[in-house]
């Protein structure tokens, strides 16, 4: 029997703390026979020059979680039996907001004589194709920014993208680079850029709907992060931030799908949605419902600092 990697599903944020990366060993044994599936796979983190960063053995369909990761590039690999069977590259690096990076991998058994697999759901921008010369620019320009060396990333991104205007990738990290120097116009023109080439590509959908949001031009976040979800509805960050977009607007009716499907993907992560909506019920005078929300928020984070002033409204509001 062969294990072959189908794709991966992301979600990408970045908090100071440092992030959590986490996510689903997802495994297909819809056709793989009778033979006996394995019960245990190890996920390990290696930084691009081979440390390892965590290692964790997880049982099919279940979970993985490796907490306070940094700012960098790493390979996500899966190993059956001390044999890679999957690698992912992820990025975590994003300065316009601040959240946990949900990666899933997706496994399918194939038997030998079986090569028919099904489409890969894994994004396309994740397999940009670069001449060795640029790839090598990219790479020390991603170290660069690691080490915060942001007018050498910039130097580097600039060259590279005059060398292939259509790298979508490079224009989109040259806009996070303007982002941590504070230039707020050209990171927009380079987010720009990179969805003018690739209209789809998610991160900078996200980056350019953030930094509208930052801008409290709420109304122009909306269509990108509209593109996003629709690109990938499953992304708790995309969903949460376009109800966030909505109620700023005012356009509370719209808002509400979108927070609860944050919710839905991403329960603990999102729960800040919870308070959106209680705010959102107050105002409009539903609060037994606001009280709800409050309660479900209290649940997921016990610590927050005002839990004394929520209990006390829950307390008033809640239904008999």
């Amino acid at each position: 029997m062969l294990l072959l990697m189908l794709g991966a599903g992301w979600s990408t944020g970045v908090g100071q703390r440092g992030t959590l990366l986490y996510g689903d060993l997802i495994v297909d044994e819809g056709d793989g026979g009778e033979e006996k599936k394995p019960i245990s796979y190890t996920i390990l983190l290696y930084t691009l020059s081979g440390y390892v960063v965590s290692r964790q053995n997880v049982g099919a369909n279940s979970s993985y979680r490796i907490i306070n990761v940094v700012d960098g590039d790493y390979d996500l690999v899966v190993e059956l039996e001390n044999t890679e069977i999957a690698r992912l590259r992820v990025r975590i690096r994003n300065p316009i907001y601040k959240s946990d990076m949900r990666q899933d991998i997706h496994l399918g058994w194939k038997s030998a004589n079986n090569i028919h697999t099904k489409p890969a759901s894994v994004f396309a921008e994740d397999f940009y194709k670069r001449s060795p010369a640029n790839q090598k620019s990219f790479d020390k320009a991603a170290s660069a920014i690691d080490k915060k060396k942001y007018l050498d990333a910039e130097t580097l991104l600039k060259s590279l993208v005059a060398n292939d205007p259509k790298d979508y990738q490079a224009w989109t990290e040259l806009g996070t680079v303007f982002l941590y120097e504070k230039n707020l116009t050209e990171a927009e023109k380079a987010y720009r850029q990179s969805l003018e080439v690739r209209p789809g590509f998610l991160l900078a959908l996200m980056n350019l709907g953030r930094l509208n949001l930052m801008q409290n031009r709420f109304e122009e976040a909306i269509p990108y992060l509209s593109k996003a979800v629709e690109v990938k509805p499953t992304s708790a960050d995309a969903n949460y931030f376009l109800g966030d977009a909505y109620l700023r607007i005012k356009k509370g009716s719209k808002a509400v799908g979108y927070l609860y499907e944050a919710l839905k993907l991403d329960p603990v992560g999102k729960a800040e949605a919870h308070l959106k909506l209680a705010a959102l019920y107050n105002g409009a005078g539903l609060k037994s419902k606001a009280a709800t929300e409050y309660a479900e928020f209290l649940k997921k984070k016990p610590d927050y600092p005002d839990k004394k002033k929520l209990e006390q409204y829950i307390a008033q509001n809640k239904n008999p």
